[in-house]
């Protein structure tokens, strides 16, 4: 990380978010082989809690490959930075009081362990 970079504090944080929404946030995050359904499920999950009127983002692996992470391939390396943007991301749609919903294969354990330390 650069040493020029500062951490700015704003006047609303997760709380007031969460507050304001009437319901907290967090991640529901699926992940399976390819074909597996993840998307699918991910997709009703989300039009479930919509109907609900809570506030919902989806994020879903091919979707994000074709902006954020269109630069990764799918080595073991790679994959994992796939993963790391995507906590990075879901984090702060946590933040802001949304419920993530992401759909990944996501293949490693220690990949959704970092995600799960870092929310």
């Amino acid at each position: 990380m650069s040493s020029n970079i500062t951490w700015h504090d704003t006047s609303l944080n997760i709380k007031d978010y969460r507050k304001l929404k009437g319901h907290h946030s967090g991640v529901i995050w699926l992940t399976g082989l390819s074909g597996s359904g993840k998307s699918s499920i991910a997709n009703r999950v989300n039009q479930m809690l919509y109907e609900k009127e809570v506030n919902t983002y989806l994020l879903d692996g091919d979707n994000v490959r074709h902006g954020l992470n269109g630069d990764l391939g799918f080595s073991a390396e790679d994959r994992e930075e796939n993963i790391r943007r995507i906590g990075e991301v879901a984090n702060l749609f946590v933040d802001s009081g949304t419920i993530v919903i992401t759909a990944f294969i996501s293949p490693y354990q220690k990949d959704r362990n970092r995600v799960r330390n870092l929310l």
